[in-house]
């Protein structure tokens, strides 16, 4: 083995210890090679067992069928099946390496190299020279070894992707699980749902329904304008845990509630079939999924008769609404002023996406108790639902109740929030919220009032957050 030799396998050994991304280390081996053989083109395919297809590495794992026409991929497919058991495939011929070395050398215009784990071909390295370069027995047995060199970094990068896979997949399961803990309310926690859903299987459009009177109705996200979507939920039965449709690129997993389909999550594949292991995954995902929203909705009818929210404990919505219709009728026979406020935490969603859904349960939790103390005993607060918050303030006009709104909005922008109790990554985040007042007058329903707090409510946040605005 000659100096450079020596050169070119020790530069790629320290390329392979280096943490690059997959487009990187695939450039920087192409270009140590270039310091070694008169190369064109480098590339890394790995074989996906779910879909039977290779995937380039350097292109984010995108699968070569959708990127390359028939003329192209078709010698790479001819060149994975041919190198079992075979060192290489040199000019589209598999070839098998001697026992010793000798002095023969031949014009190539390819190389293909296996990418081996247990002895098992999971993935090959390609290498494209100009058709007249020259090649001898001796490079050839270099090249093994850095295809050797290429295969071990590659298992470890695929094992290292498939755990943090198998670790997301069980903090998903987890986490839905652990919703019900804090949260009952239907319209809440499905959404949350979906969120979880969209961020593991992050490949695929996520579409969460439920079903009411015998029609799905899209709970999250907001839209869905594919009709093959719904086309698909028409097929459903209950006795299979999923059902495949348009070349398996769309897949719809009923939920159940004593045998009974009681909602349905769709995922919707852009580019290829859904693999057997997303399958997998989401199958399991829907059975938790279905299983959290049973027990809220059997958590929801035992409460729908307390008075108080679960996690802030402050009035909840049901029990507000009977407050508002009492403080309607003083209002009215007695002739007092009585004003409506309805608060939004601005930018909650990213309070839950950055430290998790236990983090946003205790900015809840912490803007309650502000608003508590920043009120009379006379004024009603309530969780309204999610991250909004209704407050009555009886025998309080407009203006009046301006300066409260501002003194609260005050209070939770200079507060500091713990989150992480008990961890030693515990950190301090802050929150502002936005609000909208409106006061009563004389004739309209509580329903309307709120309406217009909730109108002032919507401009305040459209026009910056953080501030009180008035309904007009």
């Amino acid at each position: 083995m000659d100096n450079k030799q020596l050169y070119f396998l020790n530069k790629t050994s320290d390329i392979l210890i280096k943490e690059l991304d997959a487009y990187d280390l695939v450039k920087e081996l192409k270009e140590v090679l270039l310091t070694y053989i008169n190369l064109v083109d480098l590339n890394i395919y790995v074989f996906d067992p779910n879909t039977s297809t290779l995937r380039n590495y350097a292109q984010n794992w995108c699968v070569i069928d959708e990127t390359m026409n028939d003329d192209i991929k078709e010698p790479i497919y001819n060149a994975y099946n041919d190198i079992h058991g075979n060192d290489f495939v040199i000019n589209n011929k598999a070839f098998k390496l001697p026992q010793t070395i000798s002095e023969i050398s031949f014009k190539i215009n390819s190389i293909y190299m296996p990418i081996v784990k247990n002895g098992m071909v999971f993935g090959i390295i390609e290498l494209l020279f100009d058709d007249n370069t020259d090649i001898d027995m001796s490079s050839l047995f270099i090249m093994k070894i850095f295809g050797t060199q290429i295969s071990l970094k590659l298992q470890n990068i695929v094992l290292n992707e498939q755990s943090q896979i198998n670790v997301e997949f069980h903090d998903s399961m987890k986490n839905i699980a652990k919703i019900i803990e804090t949260q009952y309310e239907i319209n809440y926690i499905v959404p949350l749902i979906g969120e979880m859903l969209d961020r593991f299987i992050s490949d695929h459009l996520i579409y969460v329904f439920l079903k009411q009177e015998d029609c799905f109705n899209l709970v999250w996200p907001k839209a869905c304008n594919d009709e093959r979507v719904f086309e698909i939920l028409k097929q459903l039965d209950k006795d299979y845990p999923s059902m495949l449709a348009f070349d398996d690129k769309i897949g719809a997993f009923p939920l159940l509630s004593d045998e009974e389909i009681t909602g349905c999550i769709v995922a919707k594949s852009m580019i290829e079939k859904l693999s057997k292991r997303d399958i997998d995954y989401l199958e399991q995902l829907t059975r938790q999924a279905a299983a959290t929203i049973n027990r809220a909705n059997s958590y929801s009818t035992i409460l729908q008769y307390a008075t108080l929210d679960a996690l802030t404990n402050l009035n909840n919505r049901r029990q507000f609404e009977t407050r508002l219709g009492q403080e309607i009728s003083i209002t009215k026979r007695q002739g007092k002023p009585l004003c409506a406020m309805m608060i939004d935490i601005d930018f909650f969603k990213s309070v839950n996406d950055t430290y998790g859904h236990s983090a946003g349960d205790e900015v809840l939790r912490s803007v309650a108790n502000i608003i508590k103390q920043a009120l009379r005993e006379s004024d009603i607060p309530a969780r309204y639902g999610g991250e909004e918050f209704a407050v009555l303030l009886p025998f309080t006009h407009i203006d009046e109740a301006k300066i409260v709104g501002e003194r609260l909005r005050k209070s939770i922008e200079d507060a500091s929030i713990t989150i992480n109790q008990g961890l030693e990554n515990e950190k301090l985040i802050k929150v502002t919220i936005s609000m909208g007042l409106a006061e009563f007058n004389s004739v309209e329903t509580g329903e309307a009032l709120f309406d217009r707090a909730d109108k002032a409510l919507y401009c305040a946040k459209t026009n910056g957050r953080n501030q009180v605005r008035v309904s007009e």
